[in-house]
């Protein structure tokens, strides 16, 4: 079990099963607080900006390959898993072997894979049911189980790195049925919009919050968690693509988001709660919509300088090269119909004197890298 950071609790036992979670929606009326509701108009326009600059991009698939990367590298990051993002380009690149992607890497590369799949699926169905969060866990995790089972000794913990490491700080619902009967109500509140008329956007950070607090797998739930933040975004029309990098703001105020996490389940206060997580909305709005914007120039800015070096240098060639960091040379040659290795290591060669990219070598392998993406992904 991955430890976590969060205060401590004081309003029921945690060292017992909380077993009486209340089922959503929550009894206070946060829909009509004033400080919630000024909040939601400015991290809904923030939001919104998102998508019509998603829609400026000549792929907007390609931020999967980008942006998504970097939510999926952080949100590992916020479960004690790290990579670096060196070893995430060569991972992602066409033809790099499986067997020399490390652990760390690989956990990555799930996470983005179980985003993408459960985007995917959306497409058609349109909806947030149990199946589907089940599917998202067993991608993250590579199993075919489901919920954690009634005698699984499933706890939260102190960090190591905390004061008393290894306390206790909150047990999950373990009760026989309570697990499936929340996870029930959780969806139903979700996708419900007759009955429960609430702002989609409330409706995500009320739904995390009981998420995380039934806990229902055995580990990777604080991951399967933000997925599912995403995926509802799209599901209601409030985001195009899931490319909002929202576990950024969180790794970087983390011991608020457990701080806030805990004083609903300690004392109802689900304004704070709220209010940190459409900041969280808001800030990685502001953020994504200036990494499409940097994106965007400088695509410009390179088609123009390629196109005036490289006779044979076109709009294709320059979104190959910026639908991720590190690029092989047979995804050029897919574009201008060449196959033979000399012939594609002389555009590659023209690429690289030209400084539009810069080869590395991993061993036999030898990648071309977008020196200008990185920068922008990194900054």
């Amino acid at each position: 079990m991955k430890y976590i950071e969060q205060m401590e609790v004081t309003k029921f036992d945690r060292n017992k099963p909380y077993d009486e979670l209340p089922v959503l929606p929550p009894i206070n009326d946060i829909e009509n607080n004033p400080d919630i509701l000024k909040r939601l108009v400015s991290a809904s326009r923030a939001l919104a900006t998102v998508n019509g600059n998603l829609n400026r991009l000549p792929n907007p698939l390609m931020l999967i390959n980008t942006l998504a990367l970097q939510e999926a590298k952080t949100s590992t990051e916020i479960e004690n898993i790290f990579t670096t993002e060196d070893e995430l380009y060569k991972a992602i690149s066409d033809t790099y072997r499986e067997s020399k992607i490390n652990p760390a890497t690989k956990e990555v590369l799930k996470y983005r894979e179980a985003l993408w799949a459960g985007f995917s699926e959306l497409q058609t169905s349109n909806k947030i049911d149990t199946k589907l969060i089940i599917r998202i866990f067993n991608q993250i995790k590579e199993t075919t189980s489901g919920y954690r089972p009634p005698q699984a000794q499933v706890v939260i913990k102190r960090g190591e790195s905390e004061f008393r490491s290894g306390e206790i700080i909150y047990t999950p619902p373990r009760k026989e049925g309570v697990i499936e009967n929340l996870m029930e109500n959780l969806v139903e509140y979700l996708n419900n919009d007759e009955l429960y008329t609430v702002d989609p956007l409330l409706k995500m950070c009320i739904a995390h919050y009981q998420f995380e607090a039934i806990h229902p797998f055995q580990d990777g739930n604080g991951r399967t968690g933000r997925i599912l933040n995403l995926l509802y975004l799209f599901s209601k029309g409030l985001l195009s693509q899931p490319v909002l990098y929202m576990s950024k703001f969180i790794i970087a105020n983390k011991e608020d988001y457990y701080f806030k996490l805990g004083a609903v389940t300690q004392r109802n206060d689900w304004k704070s709660w709220i209010n940190f997580m459409l900041e969280a909305t808001e800030k990685t709005s502001l953020l994504t919509n200036s990494r499409i914007n940097e994106i965007l120039s400088q695509m410009d800015s390179t088609l123009e300088y390629g196109k005036e070096k490289i006779k044979w240098y076109n709009k294709e060639i320059n979104e190959a090269i910026f639908s991720q960091p590190y690029i092989k040379p047979n995804l050029i040659g897919e574009i201008i119909g060449k196959s033979s290795r000399t012939t594609l290591t002389k555009y590659m060669n023209e690429l690289v004197g030209n400084n539009i990219l810069r080869p590395k070598k991993d061993g036999v392998e030898v990648f071309y890298v977008n020196e200008d993406l990185i920068r922008i992904l990194e900054g």
